[in-house]
């Protein structure tokens, strides 16, 4: 049976067998618990990659020597490399190493924000470049997706998002009118899509799905990305009341992005 874990609100995780060993009057007068050994040598190595000690794409050191260095099991230092990896601040690659992995724009998942300002947030300049901006009519499959009848006029943007001048999303987006009627006479590249939708209307419920695709030509040359390379692909479907909103997916370079996030549930939960 798994050993059940106990989240402390510094973000540290200690096992019930830990948590045993502390004197209880530490636990109830709020005395510091120590760290587990792994979340240590976690926390040395986070250290020198802060500190530029250890840059993007360097080898830290091998298991053997960091149990040399600091004095503890090599199952401790496995454990802690395997959490870094996990969480992508490390690369291991069998046979060769573990290096620490490059820095890559991460867009949240569970919330809905625009690019412009995620890319503000890391100190990027955003571009937006309007490739199609009308009316269509929604073909069935659509008009499924966005729970209106066959043929019904939708309105479709598709954006390319630059950060410092490099491509790092198409947006490809259709909006039910009955939510947005004033969408197409918006300039989208002064206000995102996101930003806009997100002051006009509230939204009530979000339905998300991640999948990786190979680009055709066209994308490849909007994209500005070698033919083969991989897309990250977010389809994302949003509700604002009765009416489903928006349906849109999001295109981004595999090399150049992540999709990420971290939020508390509702309630609390165990386990």
């Amino acid at each position: 049976m798994p050993v059940r874990r106990i989240a402390e609100s510094s973000g540290t995780s200690i096992s019930r067998s830990e948590l045993a060993a502390i004197p209880a009057h530490s636990i109830l007068d709020g005395s510091s618990v120590p760290l587990p050994l792994y979340q240590k040598v976690k926390d040395s190595i986070l250290e020198r990659i802060t500190a530029g000690a250890l840059q993007p794409g360097a080898r830290i050191p091998s298991e053997h020597e960091i149990v040399a260095a600091q004095g503890v099991s090599r199952m401790t230092v496995n454990r802690a490399l395997r959490e870094l990896t996990d969480a992508g601040i490390l690369v291991r690659v069998q046979g060769v190493g573990t290096f620490v992995a490059d820095r890559k724009p991460q867009s949240a998942l569970v919330e809905i924000k625009s690019i412009a300002d995620e890319i503000a947030a890391r100190g990027g300049r955003h571009e937006a470049e309007i490739r199609v901006l009308r009316a269509e009519l929604a073909p069935v499959a659509l008009a499924e997706l966005l729970g209106i009848l066959d043929g019904s006029r939708v309105f479709h943007s598709v954006i390319v998002h630059r950060e410092n001048g490099v491509p790092i999303q198409l947006e490809d987006r259709y909006v039910n009118p009955a939510v947005a009627l004033d969408y197409l006479s918006q300039d989208f590249t002064r206000v995102t899509p996101s930003e806009y939708l997100l002051s006009i209307a509230a939204l009530t419920e979000i339905e998300h799905v991640i999948e990786a695709m190979h680009p055709d030509r066209a994308l490849c040359r909007l994209l500005k990305i070698e033919a083969g390379e991989p897309c990250l692909v977010l389809r994302r479907r949003t509700w604002s009341g009765v009416h489903v909103a928006t349906v849109a997916r999001f295109i981004h370079p595999g090399s150049r992005y992540r999709l990420g996030s971290r939020f508390r549930p509702n309630g609390p939960t165990l386990g």
